[in-house]
C-alpha cells in the first residue's frame, strides 16, 4: 500500500529537492518525481510554486519558534529565560548553517522571496521575547517601561543580530564566536535589569 500523499510528505520531499538542486533549479515536477507522484497531485495541496515555497520557508523557520516556546512560556526567572532564549536561538540558527549548509544556502535565497513568512517569524519570536520582558518587569527583575514591552524585546532582538540573522552566518565559525555572543548576551540581558 502506498503511503498518502500529505502536505507533510511534499514539504519534506521539497526539502530534499532543494538540497539537491538548489532554488533556482528545483521545480515541482522534481518534487512529484521524487514522491513518485504527478505534479499536479502537489498542486493539489499547494496551488503555485510560490506557495510551495512559503510553506517550506515556513516549516523550516517553524522548527526554531517551536524549539524556543517553551522558554518563553516559562517557568523561571525572566532573566534566565532571556538569556536561554538567545542562547538557544544562536545554537539553533548556527547548527543549521553547519550542520546543512546546502540547504541553510537555499534558505537564505528562499526568505528573500517570501518576505511575508520571514516577518512573520520576525513577530512571532519578537512575540516571544516580549513574553520574557513581560514576565521580568512584573516579578521585578526587569526595569519599567518605557519602553513598552515589545519596543524592548525588538531591540533586544536586533542587538543580537549578529548571533541569530543569516547574513551574518559566517561568522559563526570563528573561534571567537561562543565568548562573543555570550558577551553580548550578558549585557543585553543586564541592560533589561
Amino acid at each position: 500500500m502506498t503511503e498518502a500523499l500529505t502536505p507533510e510528505r511534499i514539504l519534506a520531499a521539497t526539502e530534499d529537492v532543494l538540497r539537491r538542486y538548489g532554488p533556482a533549479k528545483a521545480t515541482v515536477v522534481d518534487v512529484a518525481r521524487a514522491l513518485g507522484v504527478s505534479h499536479g497531485s502537489v498542486y493539489r495541496h499547494f496551488r503555485t510554486k510560490t506557495a510551495l515555497r512559503e510553506a517550506v520557508t515556513k516549516r523550516w523557520l517553524d522548527h526554531t519558534t517551536t524549539l524556543l516556546e517553551p522558554l518563553a512560556a516559562g517557568p523561571g526567572p525572566a532573566a534566565r529565560r532571556m538569556a536561554d532564549w538567545l542562547t538557544v536561538l544562536f545554537h539553533a540558527k548556527r547548527r543549521k548553517a553547519f550542520d546543512d549548509p546546502e540547504l541553510f544556502a537555499t534558505y537564505q535565497v528562499l526568505v528573500t522571496e517570501v518576505s511575508g513568512v520571514v516577518a512573520e517569524h520576525v513577530a512571532e519570536l519578537v512575540g516571544q521575547l516580549t513574553r520574557i520582558v513581560e514576565d521580568g518587569r512584573s516579578e521585578g527583575a526587569f526595569a519599567p517601561g518605557p519602553p513598552d514591552a515589545r519596543t524592548l524585546a525588538r531591540a533586544v532582538f536586533q542587538a543580537t543580530y549578529p548571533f541569530h540573522k543569516p547574513s551574518y552566518a559566517a561568522d559563526w565559525a570563528r573561534p571567537s564566536a561562543e565568548a562573543d555572543f555570550t558577551a553580548l548576551r550578558d549585557l543585553v540581558v543586564r541592560g533589561c535589569q
